[in-house]
């Protein structure tokens, strides 16, 4: 997407990254029956403490559009990650600007960093039955699902485990 950049967020961009964050998931459904997770997304400074809280902006007007946050093994938001594996959490884009790539762009650039850093593979986990423009997102993106990766943090949220080898990407 043109126009477009990702770079790290700075404390600067907490505020927006935890509105549009919180906003997203809401905007997908996946707040619902939730108690407390809301708090956990906005709370990007702690988020930034274990991991790399990327943002992407609008290089014209300067808006915050989506974020993510990149993780690597045995950090505090780290879920599925093993061994030589980069994991990202919390990937949003502001409803407004949904439809635009900016989903793309944003996993692209964990992809990149990952492969920076010299990861062999990217693992994500995905809502089961919720967020269809998000599976089908990570899967242009070459994610395989891994079963043996499925997880519930609480009764009534399933999580699919999806991986990326960047050996053969």
């Amino acid at each position: 997407m043109s126009g477009l950049r990702v770079r790290p967020a700075d404390a600067s961009d907490f505020s927006a990254v935890a509105r549009l964050t919180v906003a997203a998931y809401e905007a997908d459904g996946q707040l619902k029956g939730e108690h407390g997770y809301a708090a956990v997304l906005a709370d990007v400074s702690t988020r930034a403490d274990s991991g790399e809280v990327l943002i992407a902006v609008d290089e014209v007007t300067g808006a915050a559009l989506g974020s993510v946050t990149f993780v690597l093994p045995g950090t505090r938001f780290a879920e599925l990650s093993g061994p030589g594996e980069a994991e990202f959490r919390m990937l949003a884009v502001d409803p407004a600007a949904q439809g635009r790539g900016v989903g793309a762009v944003l996993a692209r650039a964990c992809v990149d960093r990952a492969a920076e850093l010299g990861c062999t593979a990217v693992v994500i986990c995905v809502r089961a039955g919720l967020a269809v423009a998000a599976h089908r997102l990570y899967e242009r993106l070459g994610f395989v699902r891994v079963p043996e990766k499925d997880w519930s943090p609480a009764p009534g949220v399933d999580l699919l485990g999806l991986r990326l080898d960047l050996r053969n990407a």
